[in-house]
């Protein structure tokens, strides 16, 4: 049987980390993507990256499924999508995801609080 940590570590196995300076600096490009998978009353909370789409983990496989209603055509199979969350667990598995559907480049961005701390932008 699986476990939390058995998800997590195939997640974080396949789906690239990066430090938020990193990110930053790939930041506000029309090739790179933002993406904060956390749920709108924790955005609400801490606000998000600037410009980011808002899309909760629950939800990605309806926004990125171009088959369904919901599909968020910013999601594109050859986009650079950077998935950033609370800490950095729930980035990895919605990246896995992604990548199981065949998305090409997924990147984990870590978590918000460590994004704001090295100065990115951020907006409510």
């Amino acid at each position: 049987m699986k476990t939390a940590k058995n998800y997590l570590e195939e997640a974080n196995a396949i789906v690239t980390r990066i430090s938020s300076e990193e990110a930053i600096a790939k930041h506000g490009t029309n090739e790179n993507i933002f993406v904060d998978v956390r749920d709108s009353s924790d955005i609400e909370k801490s606000g998000t990256i600037a410009g980011a789409l808002r899309i909760p983990r629950g939800f990605i496989e309806f926004a990125a499924d171009e088959a369904t209603p919901f599909h968020n055509p910013a999601l594109k199979k050859d986009a650079n999508l950077f998935l950033v969350c609370g800490a950095g667990g729930q980035a990895a598995l919605a990246g896995k995801t992604l990548k199981d559907m065949g998305f090409t480049s997924v990147i984990n961005v870590g978590g918000v609080n460590d994004w704001k701390e090295a100065g990115g932008p951020m907006e409510s």
